[in-house]
């Protein structure tokens, strides 16, 4: 064979997503399309009470209902195990364990799943059970001030400290002490989850749309006492997860269904049962004080973040940690912390810790800037650190500077007055704000399987997730470029837990962890392909396997940055806030893709307007459970709300990464929303500390001004 040298790159050129096609004519099929004979529908009925027991379950009169086959529940569920490790060294959240106890943690969990021969016929049967329960008196209502708030370990530790916080406090000539919150939010992908669980042969195969397939099968696998080679989980194609598209109730009730009826079941979920079971952003509560001498010094930071979570499973929302990594001070003291509610389990959510983090923190040092006479981008450059604030460690790469430097340039900051309050066209206030955003560049252990095909072409197999990142189109151009051929004679194969272990697509750590597996393997492929050699007709593969390489790293801080701009209108006789124009310039790496990319990072910074101005998820005390849970009454932004969003880059390879890339997935939401309430600050003179900023927030403010 003779292979093709590539004159230029593939990597960092446009190129429009290979599976394009194939999604706007509809042969693209998602999880909740895919046909199967003898397809039978689950249905999963949720409690309405916040906290008690089942005490009976009228199961009869449904079970003689059309086209009902079979109902389960507590009483006739088999036994499950949650007794084991999962993502990351994180307990599994045991909600996924259907039908165990009779207890009811919370509104809205599973409490029975009624599996009918039509999607229709089985939600018709669910709506018509009758659930008898011993209710007790639940607890909704989150507030830092909780008695039973306490820290407790995450994925990071939950308190880092350094230094005498209160006598550098004391000795500060500026101090800044504010408490700044943030609401429940939740993920609302376009695609709602959904799994068909068969067995086929003694084996069981699961078509589900999630964010890792060998993760779920892993879990799946464990939950069921199986042997993972006899579980295999297919996701072909999946319409955003954001976080949320991990091991939940809906795919452990198809398996079950389908395990006890010996056939293939689906179970979709509705837009109101994803408000309960996929997780959502805990709100949180934070205190920010920092403490400076009188040119922006810092002497002093703390940032303590406090989250909801739920009885059943501790999830923590570190938004302190964002702090750890972003500015020093002799005293340093960051510690996240969570409250146990009758509330469904938060998750993961896209910049989880960051996003709400960084609106707190970010908006801290723009009202440290104004204390102290100081620009808020100069003020930032004074407190520039040159390590870890927390770890020692170096940094890999940080040109955050470097974004401010070329967004301040694009955005016309110079020009900016910084007196707040005094910009007016007609009606409205003008301001504009700024503010930084980090997230941790990570790679995890991948395996990625290549084979020379005979017709000269290359076949790419990993279990990889493409949730509309287009990260199928990344890989491609990767690989093209480690085998030294044009994109078109690459075929990507992913989402298949039979193509071997492979990172989840989250933590902007998917595309990194599948491309370093994929240049192991092209090299070696390419070292046993030799010139004028004849390829066999089942191909020469060759298989790879990251984690020996990825063990031998050295250690550094590893972050993508980057510098957010916002210019909003104030309308103080409406309460109306319109964000005009946004600008982002980030260093994450090497960009493989631009026109994705691009995509990925102003979704991110429209993302982060919403968090800004729209989103909130209430709950009812009463009830326990969200108010409005359908996008009808939760509100993100649409194309109105967004006039000009415009996301650059600038050159950041990640030295110690075979291409480059540091992570894009993420970044873009974070900072965001500070840029935009320091904008409003800026255009009327009064800070908003509590998302969303909503109009009657800004009356209400107005009139206390």
């Amino acid at each position: 064979m003779t292979t093709v040298t590539r004159p230029t790159s593939s990597v960092g050129t446009a190129h429009t997503r290979v599976e394009g096609r194939d999604k706007v004519t509809g042969a693209a099929r998602y999880a909740a399309e895919i046909p199967f004979a003898e397809l039978a529908h689950g249905w999963l009925a949720l409690s309405t009470v916040a906290r008690g027991r089942i005490r009976a379950l009228e199961t009869d009169r449904v079970l003689a209902m059309p086209g009902v086959i079979t109902v389960l529940h507590h009483g006739n569920a088999p036994r499950l195990d949650t007794d084991h490790v999962g993502l990351l060294g994180v307990p599994p959240d045991p909600s996924a364990a259907l039908f165990q106890n009779d207890r009811v943690p919370h509104v809205g969990w599973p409490v029975a799943l009624v599996v009918a021969e039509t999607s229709e016929e089985a939600r018709e049967a669910a709506e018509a059970l009758v659930v008898h329960y011993d209710q007790e008196p639940h607890e909704v209502a989150f507030s830092a001030d909780h008695p039973e708030a306490h820290p407790l370990d995450g994925h990071m530790p939950a308190v880092t400290a350094k230094g005498e916080l209160e006598a550098a406090l004391a000795a500060s000539a500026v101090v800044v002490d504010a408490e700044y919150t943030t609401p429940e939010e939740h993920h609302s992908p376009m695609e709602p989850h959904a799994a068909t669980a068969r067995w086929d042969g003694g084996r069981l195969d699961l078509v589900d749309s999630n964010q890792g397939a060998t993760w779920v099968q892993d879990s799946i696998a464990k939950i069921f006492s199986l042997d993972p080679g006899a579980v295999r989980v297919r996701s072909e194609h999946v319409g955003g997860g954001f976080g949320s598209k991990g091991v939940r109730a809906h795919q452990v009730a198809a398996v079950m269904a389908a395990t006890a009826l010996q056939r293939p079941v689906r179970v979709v979920l509705t837009r109101r049962q994803m408000f309960t079971l996929a997780g959502h952003r805990s709100p949180t509560t934070q205190r920010v004080r920092l403490g400076a001498d009188s040119d922006g010094r810092l002497r002093a930071l703390q940032h303590r973040s406090v989250n909801h979570t739920s009885t059943v499973f501790d999830y923590v929302e570190p938004s302190a940690g964002v702090a750890r990594v972003m500015y020093d001070a002799d005293a340093h003291h960051t510690a996240n912390e969570v409250v146990r509610l009758d509330v469904p389990t938060p998750t993961w959510m896209r910049a989880p810790g960051e996003a709400p983090g960084a609106f707190a923190l970010e908006s801290a040092l723009d009202e440290l800037a104004e204390k102290c006479g100081i620009d808020p981008i100069a003020l930032r450059a004074r407190n520039e650190p040159t390590a870890g604030p927390v770890s020692g460690l170096p940094f890999s790469s940080r040109n955050l500077l470097t974004c401010f430097e070329e967004g301040a340039r694009r955005f016309g900051w110079a020009d900016r007055d910084p007196r707040p309050g005094v910009r007016r066209e007609g009606r409205w206030l003008i301001g504009t704000g700024t503010a930084a955003s980090s997230f941790f560049a990570g790679a995890a252990p991948s395996t990625a399987a290549i084979t020379a095909e005979a017709d000269g072409t290359f076949t790419l197999r990993t279990a990889a997730a493409d949730i509309g990142t287009g990260a199928r189109t990344a890989l491609t151009l990767v690989a093209a470029d480690a085998l030294e051929v044009p994109p078109e004679r690459v075929r990507v194969r992913i989402g298949d837990s039979d193509f071997g272990p492979a990172m989840i697509a989250g933590g902007s750590m998917g595309t990194r962890s599948w491309a370093w597996s994929i240049t192991a393997a092209a090299a070696e492929l390419r070292e046993r392909l030799a010139p004028g050699a004849d390829i066999p007709p089942e191909g020469i593969t060759v298989r790879s396997d990251t984690t020996a390489a990825l063990g031998a790293l050295p250690q550094r801080e590893r972050h993508s940055f980057g510098a957010q701009f916002a210019e909003v209108a104030v309308d103080v006789t409406t309460g109306e806030v319109r964000v005009r124009r946004m600008l982002g310039i980030f260093a994450a790496g090497r960009i493989v893709n631009p026109l994705t990319a691009r995509n990925q990072l102003v979704g991110g910074m429209i993302w982060g307007i919403s968090m800004a101005l729209h989103e909130e998820a209430v709950r009812d005390r009463a009830s326990g459970g969200n108010v409005g849970a359908d996008l009808a009454g939760y509100h993100v932004a649409a194309h109105a709300d967004v006039p000009h969003v415009e996301a650059d880059w600038v050159d950041d390879p990640d030295p110690d990464d075979p291409v480059g890339i540091k992570g894009i997935g993420e970044i873009g939401i974070v900072g965001a929303a500070a840029a935009v309430a320091n904008a409003v600050w800026h255009a009327t003179g009064v800070r908003h500390r509590n998302l969303p900023i909503r109009p009657d927030r800004v009356l209400l403010a107005a009139d206390d001004a």
